[in-house]
């Protein structure tokens, strides 16, 4: 028997997008529930996720994707975790592929390779840099380390050492590796809000590349 699934989203200020995620997720019919941590919205996340079927955690204030998660995993009991983000839509009930081989034995955690960008998109460097630092500590070749799209067991989520600001899913990737579990990339045709090349995509690409810095190189200073 399979064990049950829950998905966790963590949503900050979604309300035009998160119930829309939610139903594609209920749609597949493979989870057990669908909880929605709302990290501090200003908006109506909480209630439209709420309409569309999802049970919701309320954080009292903002406190980043991470702290959200943590928050959700506390929460649930079940032993296998499926993290999507809240700006999915429709596209994320193709992220309950991710489950196959999780629940075949076959990996650990899986991670949605997402499809090539364009123009929506960035130039590439945030995760090309990632994927050589995941490699660099690692030894392993991972070329999606940024998808927040991730299933896995709970004895993965528990060796996270925790993380600084968007560096959370690389930190999670080499934690993971590092204490021997599998992990694999599976191709999703999957969509989301992009930045794109403006002003605030490349300011948010910037924070980005600083917080994975920090978090991948403070694994190997003493304290």
């Amino acid at each position: 028997m399979n064990p049950t699934v829950v998905a966790i989203v963590p949503a900050y200020n979604e309300g035009e997008r998160i119930g829309r995620t939610v139903g594609a997720l209920l749609r597949t019919g493979r989870l057990v529930r669908v909880l929605v941590v709302d990290d501090g919205s200003a908006d109506d996340t909480a209630e439209r996720a709420l309409r569309a079927g999802a049970e919701v955690l309320r954080l009292p204030r903002n406190r980043g994707k991470s702290v959200a998660l943590a928050a959700g995993v506390s929460a649930s009991p079940e032993e296998v975790f499926l993290f999507v983000d809240a700006d999915l839509g429709d596209s994320a009930e193709r992220v309950t592929d991710l489950l196959d081989p999780v629940l075949a034995g076959q990996a650990d955690m899986a991670i949605a390779a997402w499809p090539a960008a364009g123009r929506e998109g960035g130039f590439g460097i945030v995760r090309c840099f990632s994927a050589w630092l995941v490699r660099l500590f690692t030894g392993k070749h991972i070329a999606n380390p940024l998808s927040g799209q991730r299933a896995l067991i709970r004895p993965v989520w528990q060796c996270w050492r925790g993380s600084v600001g968007y560096g959370f899913e690389v930190a999670l990737t080499v934690d993971a590796l590092r204490a021997g579990w599998r992990v694999a990339e599976v191709p999703l045709p999957l969509s989301h809000r992009a930045l794109g090349r403006s002003l605030p995509g490349f300011l948010h690409r910037a924070r980005q590349l600083c917080h994975i810095l920090y978090t991948v190189v403070a694994r190997c200073l003493p304290w």
